[in-house]
């Protein structure tokens, strides 16, 4: 009994995509983080700032994708793929697998792009410091460390504004990205599977 509990639970929660993408997080995480932190010491000031951008700019992005694909209905690509396009296909298995796609976007990306951007702040600081000859560097770190937090929130509330009017055009064109990937790679990243409960009461 108690192993028919321990293997529904194990489905109901969907441990094995948890336990996946917690493995890659990990991964991810210190590949990103390496290449960012000697992109930083190897960049001028200058360069190295544009780098912050760059991540902060990607975490909102996939922040918009993640709140699209949830706001999102198959319904509208279904005429597409009965006219055997296969965007509009990928489109309605994006849809279909909407809490790993969020999950991935929101959490993995997201949250990785906002701590991996705290450190390269402070990389920065920590050059301009060196270099200008500032003996105490906390109000530089503040403010670079404020204006990025302000950035990336003010960044995914724009995003969320965009996503909520025009969810169906971004989840087409991420179809298309992951379309080409899955065809140049020959690999499916996303399986197709029935339609939830929940995802039918909604477009009812």
């Amino acid at each position: 009994m108690a192993k028919k509990d321990d293997v529904s639970f194990y489905i109901k929660y969907n441990m094995k995509w948890v336990l996946f993408i917690t493995f890659w997080t990990f991964l991810l995480a210190i590949g990103i983080s390496i290449i960012a932190e000697n992109l930083v010491q190897n960049l001028d000031v200058l360069f190295a700032f544009l780098i912050l951008l760059i991540i902060v700019f990607t975490g909102i992005l996939f922040d918009t994708i993640g709140i699209a694909v949830t706001a999102a209905s198959e319904r509208p690509f279904h005429a597409m793929a009965a006219n055997k396009i296969d965007e509009a296909r990928t489109a309605i298995k994006l849809v279909r697998n909407s809490s790993q796609v969020s999950n991935f976007c929101n959490d993995v990306i997201g949250d990785i792009s906002g701590i991996i951007s705290g450190a390269v702040a402070t990389s920065i600081v920590f050059r301009v410091v060196v270099i200008v000859g500032i003996a105490d560097g906390t109000i530089l770190t503040i403010l670079l460390t404020a204006f990025t937090a302000a950035l990336t929130v003010g960044g995914k509330g724009v995003g969320k504004s965009i996503a909520e009017y025009h969810h169906e055009h971004i989840i087409y064109q991420v179809a298309r990205i992951v379309n080409f990937a899955e065809k140049v790679f020959k690999v499916e990243i996303f399986k197709t599977k029935k339609k939830s409960k929940d995802r039918k009461d909604k477009e009812k």
